[in-house]
This record gives structure tokens, C-alpha cells and sequence, in this order.
């Protein structure tokens, strides 16, 4: 049984009539015939009664036109289902942020422009630190995530979105606290509050290498589990905390954010994936942030 079969049978059935069927369907009315014919056989029985100017549905006629009706009708849901499936126009997305990336506004506009071009695609977030989004993302556990550069991440594909300068945070009534931009050097002898390097070894790295360079040993006074909760500790005074500028938006009582002279810091927010992907859900959503990361470069 084939589903042009069907098809006929359900033209057939609707005029009653196999010129008017055939017409409809535009074939010819003899290879109609022969295809209800062949119906027929296959199943065993007849299910039109065949008159000189019409044909009547037997009682098997009217039972296969309800069943043969939804045949085709779960058999066109299927198929759109697959094509929007095959479209990344369904599915589900799974993203993994790092802790600060959120506080970018480009990164909820890429969320933004794909939740509404895609709608019928779950998104499903974690949150952790950047070293261990990479590692989910290559184990497939994460389809693609929002990290911190820079970062080691051989094996994967990089999408840089936006790049940062990289701020001080100065705790409340602190000497400095007028000035409006500092140089790294004016940090010598102040307690540090940074992240634990395994979260960003490279970041991390590289504010003490932006120490050393302005001839000074840092003084790691605090880790922070995360980055975005440094601001939250320089506001209980345990020393200066340095931060990508989008965390600036924090409202935390008495603290001043500042910048450092000569751009010696920054870091860049890009989205990870595998690379060569075949989920058309992630291939849209890189498709997007790509637009929305080259719109931002032109203005």
C-alpha cells in the first residue's frame, strides 16, 4: 500500500466519481481506476460500488476513509515535524555560560534575536566556570557555551562575541577612590582579590603578568569563587578586585570601579562548540551571534 493510494482512494471518496477524482488529482481516469483496482486486490476486498455515472463507498469504504484520512494527516505532521526538525526550527539548545559572561549585553541579545527567531527550540542553561564549560562541550555534554578568553581551546571552535578592558574595583573609602583611571602600578602593596586560577588559567595569568610587568609582586589577599562575586568581596574590604568593565553594572554599597591605564588588560567573551556541527539548532545560533557580533565591530 503506498500513500499516493491513499490519496486517490480519499479523491475518489470526496466526488464519488472517478472523472471528477481524476480531475481533481490531474491524472487520466484510467490510471486512477487501475490504482483503486489494485487497492482493492491488496486488501481484499471492494470498497467502492460502481455504478454507470457514480460509484457509492461500501461499509469497508467507509471505515478505510476515516483511517486512510488520518494515515495522512499523522503522515504530513511527521514530515513538517522532521523538516522544522531539520531546520533547527525544534529541538532543544544547551548553552553553558561562565558566571560573567551574563553581564554582557551583546550576550542577551544573541539569546534575545535566536529565542525569537526560533521559539520552538527548548533552551536548557548551566552556569560554571570556563574550564569546565570547555570540558562539556567537548564531551557533548554542552552544545555550545560562553567563555572567557583568553583561554586554551584547542579542539574547539572560538566565536569571539565581544572584547572587554579589564577594570579595578576599589573597596569603599579607599585613597584612590577619585581618581577616575589608575595605572597597575599604583596597585603595588594592595591586597587582591582574584578567582581561582583553575577557573581561567589564562586570564588569571595574565593579570599577574600585567603585575610583574609594572614591577610589583601581587598580594593575593582573597580568592572568589567566581569572578562575579570579586565585586560583592571588595565591598567587605578585602582588597581590590579586578573585572571585565560589563560587571560594572553591579550595585555593590560604597565600591568605585576605575580604569587602568594603557588598555594592559582586557578579555574577549566568545562562544565555544564543536567543531564541524551538524545540529542545525547550534549552527543557528552561531549564525546569529556571528550577525550580532559583526553588527557591534561595525558600530
Amino acid at each position: 500500500m503506498e500513500f499516493r493510494q491513499l490519496r486517490y482512494f480519499l479523491a475518489v471518496a470526496e466526488h464519488l466519481h472517478f472523472s471528477a477524482a481524476a480531475a481533481t488529482l490531474g491524472i487520466a481516469q484510467p490510471p486512477l481506476s487501475q490504482q483503486i483496482l489494485k487497492l482493492e486486490r491488496e486488501m481484499g476486498t471492494r470498497l467502492f460500488i460502481r455504478h454507470s455515472r457514480h460509484v457509492e463507498l461500501t461499509e469497508a469504504g467507509r471505515l478505510f476513509r476515516e483511517r486512510a484520512q488520518r494515515i495522512l494527516d499523522e503522515a504530513g505532521l511527521a514530515l513538517a515535524e522532521a523538516q522544522n526538525a531539520g531546520r533547527g526550527e525544534t529541538g532543544r539548545l544547551s548553552l553553558g555560560f561562565a558566571g560573567s559572561t551574563v553581564f554582557h549585553p551583546l550576550v542577551a541579545s544573541v539569546l534575545q534575536r535566536y529565542r525569537s527567531a526560533y521559539p520552538g527550540v527548548a533552551i536548557g542553561c548551566e552556569e560554571s566556570n570556563s574550564s569546565v564549560l570547555l570540558e562539556r562541550v567537548s564531551e557533548a555534554r554542552v552544545d555550545a557555551a560562553f567563555v572567557r578568553l583568553p583561554l586554551d581551546c584547542r579542539g574547539l571552535e572560538t566565536e569571539a562575541l565581544a572584547e572587554e578592558d579589564v577594570l579595578a574595583v576599589l573597596p569603599p573609602r579607599h585613597r584612590l577612590a577619585r581618581r577616575r583611571s589608575l595605572d597597575v602600578a599604583e596597585l603595588a602593596g594592595e591586597p587582591l582579590i582574584l578567582f581561582p586560577r583553575p577557573i581561567g588559567p589564562d586570564l588569571y595569568d595574565s593579570i599577574i603578568s600585567a603585575c610583574h610587568a609594572a614591577g610589583f609582586q601581587p598580594v593575593i589577599g582573597m580568592e572568589s569563587p567566581q569572578i562575579s562575586s570579586t565585586v560583592n568581596m571588595a565591598a567587605a574590604g578585602f582588597g581590590v578586585a579586578l573585572i571585565p568593565s560589563s560587571m560594572r553594572q553591579i550595585q555593590a554599597k560604597g565600591v568605585t570601579y576605575h580604569g587602568l591605564k594603557g588598555g594592559t588588560l582586557h578579555t574577549t567573551i566568545a562562544l565555544v562548540h564543536r567543531p564541524r556541527e551538524r545540529a542545525p539548532t547550534v549552527r543557528n545560533f552561531v549564525r546569529i551571534l556571528r550577525d550580532i557580533a559583526r553588527q557591534a565591530a561595525r558600530a
